[in-house]
């Protein structure tokens, strides 16, 4: 299929997937996330590629969701159908990017935020550029973090940091996240997405059944209940969605203010 929210190339054995709605800082929306759906789940299987490359146009990797587009889906009761966005756009990208039997990449720079922390953090290896930062940022309009980040991020960081970036919802440095062990290494911008290439091109180049091995064996050490806790997600922020809290964080987010949370 042509895409036209994300960017598509294959070379040799390395697909370089860009996600590509810059003027969002490449924000989520549905159709975003069907062609990247696409990308991952049917493109990426083939046995041609044998790594993946994600990274992001412009000037950050993802901001989240775009709360700015309307193009959320409405449920009957005329709120957000979260349940529709987790379970059929969001969750078929993240759960096809931890089964993909291949080695994945993210390069991030500037932003990644909410669903784009997700994403991001969903990937085997992350490379990130000094000025990038990461936020469940969910929190921020009262939310909770979802995309399956309830699971990665203890599993990366541990309890007391992972409750850090789901209750405060602060930009964690890239410098920060390698300390804490939520990425791999951090690199000079101008050189984050070279080095991200030869990466990828040494994995392209390696045992690709031994990464396959590798990737079943720790998917079910680390992440063995990955399905039940999207559904938890998804359940939980299909309520929150509902809430005066949300609603006034939208706002405020939309209208650039601090918003005024009751707690209900």
């Amino acid at each position: 299929m042509d895409y036209e929210t994300i960017e598509w190339r294959q070379d040799g054995g390395v697909a370089y997937i860009t996600l590509n709605r810059p003027e969002t800082v490449n924000a989520w929306n549905e159709q975003f996330g069907r062609e990247l759906g696409d990308a991952i789940n049917e493109r990426a299987s083939d046995p041609s590629v044998r790594a993946v490359l994600i990274r992001g146009a412009g000037k950050g990797f993802s901001s989240g969701a775009d709360l700015k587009g309307g193009s959320m889906k409405m449920a009957d009761d005329d709120k957000p159908d979260i349940l529709h966005e987790l379970h059929e756009v969001y969750h078929p990208i993240l759960r096809g990017v931890r089964q993909l039997e291949k080695p994945v990449v993210a390069a991030v720079h500037g932003a990644a935020a909410g669903i784009g922390c997700s994403l991001a953090l969903s990937c085997d290896l992350i490379l990130a550029g000094e000025s990038s930062f990461f936020t469940l940022a969910f929190v921020n309009i009262g939310l909770m973090a979802d995309g399956g980040s309830t699971l990665f991020v203890p599993a990366a960081v541990g309890k007391a940091r992972a409750f850090q970036m789901a209750f405060l919802g602060e930009r964690i440095p890239a410098k920060e996240a390698l300390d804490w062990g939520l990425i791999n290494s951090v690199h000079g911008d101008d050189d984050l997405f070279g080095d991200a290439e030869r990466l990828v091109g040494r994995l392209a180049a390696g045992p690709t059944q031994s990464y396959a091995g590798a990737k079943k064996a720790l998917n079910a050490s680390l992440y063995p209940h990955l399905e039940s806790q999207f559904d938890l997600e998804a359940d939980l922020q299909h309520g929150l969605a509902r809430t005066d809290d949300f609603i006034e964080g939208a706002m405020a987010f939309l209208q650039k203010r601090q918003p005024e949370f009751k707690g209900q």
